[in-house]
């Protein structure tokens, strides 16, 4: 994990300017866009006073075609904003010592396959959608992560039940583990019964018994294969962290099998989405986005360390 102090100085020097030099743009495209308005209402007033049809309905075409020139002002706008921000938090990042350069893609996301490998959701998704996709490595570790919306059909109701909305890690070690491992919060065990059973058909077990920490074993259960080493695995400072981020935060799920550890941070809100009518100069707009990076890596580099 980084240190805040670092980040808010780094914030401070690099991050603010440039949320700064948007912000202006924002604040031209509104005055733009409260202008047009003002001119468009008040020529289409004039046009019914003068009660001449023909010239109104002429006048619609160029007022469209300007409408539709301000909403791609405001698209790219909305479209540029996240990716300028993010790759200045990535270059803070990964000037970690660990760090190899890390490479952002606004629009792409981790392929399905890769997130049904993981074994925590069974699903058959009518909607999976993703974006921020980011890869790189941390020392001997390659990773990829992104945000993801998956949804499927309910079998209740016609409607679309959410399966898991966040943040998805998937990394691959440089030494693989011993056995798999499946991680789950015990709320969510309800909605989980496909997983867990897909879990015992491929020779995974109950392991609670096996988890020293009480608090960690009535909050989180684990099923694992017979050879898998839960101190490997589940380091003290890893299930301190599921724990707190739980408590603060939200769910987590965890699967880990050989090389590949998945993690699966879920989280509701729309991160580092820019605002059009306030401003964006705000610290802890960024700060959210980067505290979910450093939650995910931080799941990785637990396990590397234990092992």
């Amino acid at each position: 994990m980084h240190n805040p102090d670092k980040f808010r100085l780094f914030y401070n020097q690099t991050i603010q300017p440039e949320l700064r030099r948007l912000d202006k743009y924002r604040l031209r495209l509104l005055r733009l866009m409260l202008f047009s308005a003002v001119i468009m209402v008040g020529l289409g007033a004039f046009l019914m006073y003068l009660d001449v049809l023909v010239i109104g309905m002429l006048a619609m075409i160029p007022f469209g075609i300007y409408i539709s020139y301000l909403v791609r002002r405001v698209q790219k706008f909305v479209q540029e904003f996240k990716p300028k921000v993010v790759k200045l938090i990535l270059d803070f990042i990964d000037d970690g010592l660990l760090f190899g350069d890390l490479h952002y893609d606004a629009k792409r996301k981790i392929p399905f396959d890769k997130f049904i490998r993981s074994g925590i959701f069974v699903t058959r998704p009518a909607v999976y959608n993703g974006e921020d996709f980011i890869e790189g490595r941390i020392g001997d570790i390659e990773f990829e992560m992104c945000e993801l919306n998956v949804k499927e059909f309910s079998k209740i109701r016609e409607r679309l039940d959410s399966v898991f909305r966040g943040i998805f890690i998937r990394a691959k070690l440089f030494h693989p583990l011993k056995g798999t491992i499946l991680v789950v919060p015990r709320s969510t065990l309800p909605d989980l019964s496909e997983t867990v059973k897909a879990f015992i058909r491929n020779g995974g077990k109950n392991l609670d018994g096996f988890i020293r920490n009480e608090e960690f074993r009535d909050t989180f259960t684990v099923y694992g294969s017979i050879n898998a080493k839960i101190t490997e695995v589940l380091p003290v400072e890893l299930m301190d962290f599921m724990l707190d981020h739980l408590q603060r935060r939200g769910l987590i799920y965890l699967s880990l099998s050989e090389k590949n550890i998945y993690a699966a941070i879920a989280n509701d809100k729309d991160i580092l989405e820019p605002k059009l009518f306030s401003s964006n100069v705000s610290f802890d707009l960024v700060k959210e986005f980067y505290e979910d990076i450093n939650l995910a890596l931080f799941v990785v580099t637990a396990i590397d360390r234990s092992h």
